[in-house]
């Protein structure tokens, strides 16, 4: 019962897209003993009474919780919206869910939820936060959610997921303490398969569920023409990296470092990749290849730096590192000054991606529970 003292009557408000992985992060707290309330946001024209909010709702019902729904559809125009045009628009590669997670769903979300008297809020997000101590075994599968307590050191780490394969920390990487000392996530253990396996025995109607694509609240688009419709078309060239004229585009800031699809060069003798791109000149350089060296870069300079778990006690600092999703981990130094030299070069470094950092794997191997993500920052040079 000393589990259940610690829960019982702390209101959690999950954030219930529709999917299966925020249906079993309510179902697994409730059964848990929490007090839960699902809460269904709006953030973008046209989602009012979409299949998401009805499978939300259904899984509320089975559940027997508490369902509101929340219009945050200016507050997503404002800080994600335009942030993402105004990007691209500089020739520069936004990470929208980055900036989702930090002003909308551990922003607004997390501020009107401790208004209306949550304790805590939950996400279906593939992350680990500290391991000190674990809800009880569920279903006969892995630990569940970790209880929301303080690490030993005063800091709330965040650690990469049980499933490598889903983890998500690289998207969190702003959250303050602030904001991590009042969240939950509780399927950070759990493997996919064991997530579809509880929502079936919690008999969830999202069980089978495909999981959702594309922008972060828009959904799964043609994202080529989505922004289309909001910048303009400027015909520039296409060059490779000896200056040969490959062709036209359509306008560089429409193009990401790394693309190889929906190029319309058609007739290279290998497959090429943007390398390169000059929103002043309008020009994109190709790569040759996927082995072509102007593909690389062994170096970056990142900017608007949070550290999740903490500042480096000292510069320069050994850490593991990720450019993008699914990366695998990457060793590398950091600086005080912003700088990162990687040890070995990196592929389709973005200016407006996301660099995260986490314990170098040595370290990290000591905390036994997955890598434990540092901190991150925006790439600008």
């Amino acid at each position: 019962m000393l589990f259940m003292d610690k829960v019982l009557n702390k209101k959690v408000f999950v954030a219930m897209s529709g999917g299966v992985d925020s249906s079993v992060a309510a179902a697994l707290l409730k059964n848990e003993g929490y007090d839960v309330t699902g809460v269904h946001m709006f953030c973008w024209e046209g989602c009012e009474n979409n299949e998401d909010k009805q499978d939300a709702l259904c899984v509320a019902a089975v559940l027997d919780i508490p369902f509101l729904v929340w219009d945050f559809k200016k507050e997503y125009r404002e800080a994600v919206f335009n942030y993402m045009i105004r990007e691209y628009a500089a020739g520069r590669t936004p990470n929208p869910d980055v900036m989702c997670n930090k002003e909308i769903k551990f922003g607004v979300f997390l501020k009107r939820a401790l208004e209306a008297g949550a304790d805590f809020i939950a996400t279906g997000h593939y992350v680990r936060r500290d391991k000190t101590a674990r809800l009880p075994r569920v279903l006969t599968l892995s630990a569940g959610a970790p209880t929301p307590t303080r690490h030993s050191r005063g800091f709330i780490s965040l650690f990469s997921a049980r499933d490598t394969s889903k983890d998500q920390s690289y998207f969190l990487w702003t959250l303050t303490q602030d904001q991590l000392k009042h969240s939950i996530f509780p399927i950070g253990d759990y493997l996919k398969s064991e997530v579809r396996e509880l929502a079936k025995k919690f008999n969830l109607p999202t069980a089978e569920k495909k999981d959702s694509q594309g922008l972060c609240f828009v959904g799964n688009i043609d994202f080529e023409e989505f922004i289309k419709n909001y910048l303009p078309k400027k015909i520039g060239q296409v060059v490779d990296s000896f200056g040969k004229t490959l062709g036209s585009h359509d306008g560089a800031h429409f193009y990401t470092i790394g693309q190889r699809r929906g190029l319309n060069l058609g007739g290279q003798p290998r497959p090429i990749y943007v390398a390169q791109k000059n929103a002043e000149t309008n020009i994109l350089v190709m790569a040759n290849g996927q082995a072509d060296p102007i593909l690389y870069r062994s170096e970056l300079i990142f900017s608007n730096a949070n550290w999740t778990a903490g500042e480096p006690s000292r510069f320069p600092a050994k850490v593991s590192a990720r450019v993008r999703y699914r990366q695998p981990l990457q060793r590398a130094t950091i600086f005080e000054s912003g700088r990162v030299i990687f040890d070995t070069p990196q592929r389709a470094v973005a200016i407006g991606q996301s660099v995260v950092f986490y314990l170098p794997a040595e370290v990290s191997a000591k905390e036994d529970d997955g890598d434990k993500m540092l901190g991150g920052g925006v790439i600008r040079t």
